[in-house]
């Protein structure tokens, strides 16, 4: 499958009592898809996939395809620190009807890279759902290195990487080694890093999936777009324009600044699930101000 455009990782709303809003969930599936995105992803991350009990996981993927109905890609939260209950998400995941799974390097066990592989290969031999493979260091201790990267990318349904390590150099060494091997075409990469975006499109990236796209979706898709389209200095002026924004989104873990924003602009959201807890005040009046210079408030 290829992957291409903006893909909006999103925020699991809650009621008050903390169970799953699913008339505001379905609200913001149509708010985003009528802002122009490409595809939606649930209960991964930004979701607090971490915090959701199994079943209310894959509850939200079932809302997820029911209300998307086809007009947009759907993709799947299916990761886990063990192969078997990530496979049992994929399967689950594939037979509910999602275009796609997103598969977390596994976490805190810290598998050897000859692991994270085998890690993949279970997981996509067992199912024909394409995979998208996850890097993000910052919350799992691993990094994947490019040889790694390299024979996941051989692997049949493993289709693409979120790449959000940080580095752009590794953006560098990623694309070349897959040009090398033959694989640029056959294998995605994606920006997980919304302030890089611009630059790891500019280096062979398709596409996001963004956390900042659940609070500024229409400028997000205009910047891609704008990427893909070979409009560099369109791309290049929304980039400096989002930057703030960008940046705040993650003054404090992902995702309470997002859900913070989208409380204060009106949209469903909901409170935080602990141990994540409330935004400090001064972050606050500072992601106020943001918002109100990006004209969101």
């Amino acid at each position: 499958m290829n992957f291409e455009g903006t893909y909006v990782a999103m925020v699991t709303p809650f009621t008050e009592d903390k169970k799953i809003d699913e008339e505001g969930f379905r609200s913001n599936i149509n708010y985003l898809i009528d802002n122009g995105v490409n595809g939606l992803l649930g209960a991964a991350t930004t979701g607090e996939s971490a915090t959701l009990t199994h079943d209310e996981h894959k509850r939200i993927i079932e809302i997820l395809i029911d209300e998307v109905d086809g007009r947009v890609e759907t993709l799947a939260g299916a990761g886990s620190n063990s192969t078997k209950e990530a496979l049992d998400l994929a399967e689950f995941s594939e037979n509910a009807g999602a275009d796609a799974a997103l598969v977390i390097t596994p976490y805190y066990n810290k598998p050897q890279p000859h692991g994270l592989v085998e890690h993949f290969k279970t997981v996509a031999e067992a199912t024909d759902i394409p995979i998208i493979a996850y890097n993000v260091p910052s919350r799992t201790g691993i990094n994947m290195d490019i040889d790694t990267i390299i024979e996941i990318a051989k692997i049949d349904n493993v289709d693409a990487i979120k790449e959000a390590s940080g580095s752009i150099e590794k953006i560098n060494d990623i694309y070349r080694a897959l040009s090398n091997e033959g694989l640029e075409d056959d294998f995605t990469i994606l920006s997980g890093e919304d302030s890089l975006t611009l630059p790891i499109m500019a280096l062979g990236g398709k596409g996001v999936i963004s956390a900042s796209a659940n609070v500024d979706s229409k400028r997000m898709v205009l910047m891609v777009d704008s990427m893909l389209n070979d409009d560099y200095q369109r791309a290049m002026e929304i980039h400096y324009d989002m930057l703030d924004l960008m940046r705040v989104m993650f003054v404090e873990s992902n995702p309470v600044p997002a859900k913070t924003a989208m409380n204060i602009m009106g949209l469903p959201s909901g409170p935080l699930r602990k141990p994540l807890a409330p935004m400090k005040e001064e972050n606050v009046e500072t992601l106020k101000k943001v918002l109100k210079e990006a004209n969101l408030i």
